[in-house]
């Protein structure tokens, strides 16, 4: 099953020109600096906007294809949307925003409105005018009236943009149930890349209206383009994993990473847990020796691959067994240690430098 898009759209100067896939179930991220089409191209996809050109099917459904003249309604598309800002009726209550979708609903039926109050945690708001929510609060019952729609594909444009770091927080980990628990496809704009992190199985990256790369986060973490985009401080590998159990002390927890193992100060996942962990290039030691006597908690043997030139440091992709890492050091570290391609090193990094996300079976990286 696939969401596929190539899709042409100028609008004055500028023209979006994109195609890529995604395998569904799944949450697809599109992600770029601001202005570089993302929010046009959800609104493609959602028929608010028509391509000047192109074909975007759903599953084994076309929604538009410029030479055959289809171009399916809005409201026919079976597609939910949440704005940035949350679009309330203000003249309704919680439990009328919410009713108003479900009589609306035209898909097949696979979530009912005491599931959603279930999982969004909407009960205590029922009654609640939607002037006197949170912003926080007020997404999440955007998110509950887009579900009742019963749609085949949710689309997100900036749903947590509007809000302050502790509304964001909050409602971070309610995505995160939708995603493991309704298997409903998503596709999600953000130009911020912790909440890529904590919720995309897949990523698009765009730049001035074109697909710079696309695929699962552990390849994209590696890619140039990325790294232009977010920052030398938030270069790293994204890796995938699964909790093996704790450490003797019972305060770290031990995951399996490619041919090593990484301990993390998150005791609270259980064993098969998978989880996603980031390590920033910044935060990793590069030694040419097995280390011993350290306080550092994780060493992962592997190769180097290969040293790029980054912005007056060196910047080392490093295969760990079936994934690879980055790490940063500087010039002159590279020549003392005589560092090469092929060279077997060990790259150690502190477990306070490292967090966890789970993930459940079958939403992770393919």
């Amino acid at each position: 099953m696939m969401l596929t898009v190539a899709a042409r759209k100028r609008r004055g100067d500028f023209c979006l020109d994109a195609a890529f896939e995604l395998p569904t179930p799944g949450v697809l991220a599109l992600f770029g600096r601001s202005g570089c089409g993302k929010s046009t191209l959800v609104n493609l996809i959602a028929g608010l906007l028509r391509p000047d050109a192109g074909r975007i099917c759903l599953d084994d459904v076309t929604l538009f294809d410029a030479q055959r003249g289809i171009d399916v309604p809005t409201e026919r598309r079976g597609v939910g949307y949440v704005f940035q800002d949350a679009r309330l009726f203000p003249h309704l209550r919680v439990a009328g925003n919410l009713r108003y979708a479900e009589r609306r609903a035209t898909g097949a039926h696979f979530v009912g409105l005491d599931a959603v109050v279930d999982l969004l945690d909407l009960g205590a708001l029922m009654q609640r005018r939607t002037h006197d929510l949170s912003g926080g609060e007020r997404q999440r019952v955007a998110i509950g009236r887009a579900l009742l729609t019963q749609p085949r594909l949710l689309l997100l444009d900036e749903p947590l943009a509007a809000l302050d770091a502790a509304r964001r927080d909050e409602v971070l980990p309610y995505l995160e149930t939708l995603r493991d628990q309704l298997a409903l496809p998503m596709v999600y704009v953000t130009h911020r890349f912790d909440e890529v992190l904590r919720l995309a199985t897949h990523l698009v990256l765009l730049g001035a209206g074109a697909v710079l790369a696309q695929g699962s986060l552990g390849a994209i973490s590696l890619h140039p383009e990325l790294r232009s985009i977010i920052g030398p401080d938030e270069v790293g590998a994204i890796v995938d994993g699964r909790v093996i159990g704790l450490d003797p002390s019972g305060a770290l927890t031990r995951v399996r990473v490619g041919r090593g193992e990484l301990k993390l100060e998150s005791p609270e996942f259980a064993v098969g847990t998978a989880l996603r962990v980031q390590l920033l290039a910044r935060d990793i030691i590069v030694s040419t020796r097995a280390p011993q006597a350290l306080s550092v908690r994780n060493s992962l043997e592997g190769t180097i691959l290969k040293i790029d030139d980054d912005t007056g440091s060196d910047l080392l992709t490093i295969d760990i067994g079936e994934t690879a890492i980055l790490a940063r050091i500087t010039k002159v570290a590279t020549c003392e240690l005589g560092l090469t391609t092929g060279m077997p090193v060990w790259a150690l990094v502190k477990s306070v430098s490292l967090r966890g996300h789970a993930f459940m079976a079958g939403s992770r990286d393919a």
